[in-house]
């Protein structure tokens, strides 16, 4: 039951080794309480994985001590061992060459009986993390020191979370989510299948994008996407380049100066939608939007009166038309880059001939 690469390495301790996963998956960084270790355990599925290596550098025991702690645990029946092991695929820096393999990982119910058969303070340390902090993060989607929140003392983040909090709270779904329950509950003509309710969503979006940047979702696309700008004018997209369903989103066109602008008034509105539900204060749907203008005129920012002056259907047009244009540009620049690319090598080759 030995890990294919400690099989086949033998003193792989030796080895100068440096993984970098290729399978998908968000990591949980954990630091021993002696500060000598940093495990990174892939999350998956709703829990976390390890290989035999990198619990031998958890719990300070070597590889084979981890093996026979694993045969131990499946042969009592502690674990099944169908669902606890998985196959990852990774890439190994061995010996300056890359070398890609399938290792064989362990899920947090096998490492936490791993755990108490070492009978060392690691072990201990590390499931007193994975009950406390593990749980809530692979619960929650987050884990929070509440304590070092509150003490100022030191490296301060909490203004870095704040506004991480906002950015993720003004997020579209977050924001139609909210949104959607806030009106359920406060107003006393909401009705899910109604065009109001339909169309209110975008209506209070264009609202706060009019503030913070005095343009509508729709004039911001069309003002802002340019074909002989880097990206089109964008300023954040989804992977690596900038694709078609990334031009017409107005969000991506804001300077960083107007998402945070953004965020603030987002979170601000919802937390005064919120207030009013609270209390019970019944209002109509109609009346929400003059409730949203004096929200705006109350902070100082400039209130949208109209629908603007482009439509959607017109910025998704011209949005479209524009990266086609862009997209046939970029296309002729790889290819301009990939005959560089083979001329230059073709002068190498004859240079090197005639040396």
């Amino acid at each position: 039951m030995e890990e294919p690469f400690d099989a086949e390495a033998g003193a792989a301790e030796n080895l100068d080794v440096r993984v970098a996963a290729i399978t998908p998956g968000e990591f949980v960084v954990y630091n021993t309480e002696d500060g000598r270790t940093e495990v990174q355990l892939r999350t998956v599925d709703g829990t976390v994985w390890l290989t035999q290596r990198e619990m031998s550098d958890l719990f300070d025991k070597s590889v084979p001590t981890i093996n026979e702690h694993i045969k131990t645990i499946y042969a009592d029946g502690e674990c099944v061992m169908d669902s606890t092991i998985r196959k990852f695929r990774i890439v190994r820096s061995e010996g300056g060459r890359e070398v890609e393999r399938e290792i064989e990982h362990y899920n947090l119910d096998v490492i936490l009986a791993v755990g108490y058969r070492v009978r060392s303070p690691r072990g201990v340390q590390f499931r007193r993390w994975a009950t406390t902090v593990l749980r809530e993060y692979l619960i929650k989607g987050f884990a929070m020191n509440d304590a070092r929140l509150k003490d100022p003392q030191g490296a301060d983040y909490f203004d870095e979370l704040l506004a991480r909090i906002r950015d993720i709270r003004a997020s579209e779904k977050r924001f139609y989510q909210k949104v959607k329950e806030v009106f359920s509950a406060a107003s006393v003509d909401y009705d899910p299948k109604a065009a109001v309710a339909q169309t209110f969503f975008k209506t209070i979006q264009n609202k706060l994008l009019f503030a913070v940047s005095s343009h509508t979702a729709a004039e911001l696309v069309v003002h802002r996407c340019d074909v002989s700008k880097p990206n089109m004018g964008l300023t954040s997209w989804k992977g690596g380049v900038v694709r078609k369903g990334d031009v017409d989103i107005a969000k991506n066109y804001l300077e960083e100066k107007e998402i945070q602008d953004l965020n603030r008034l987002t979170t601000m509105f919802l937390d005064f939608a919120e207030d009013r539900a609270a209390r019970r204060e019944q209002i109509t749907m109609a009346d929400w939007a003059a409730q949203t203008d004096r929200f705006l005129q109350f902070y100082e920012r400039g209130v949208l009166r109209n629908a603007g002056s482009v439509s959607a259907d017109e910025a998704k047009r011209i949005s479209t038309e524009r990266y086609e244009e862009f997209d046939a540009r970029r296309r002729q620049a790889e290819d301009d880059a990939d005959d560089v690319a083979v001329l230059e090598a073709v002068q190498r080759e004859i240079e090197k001939r005639s040396e």
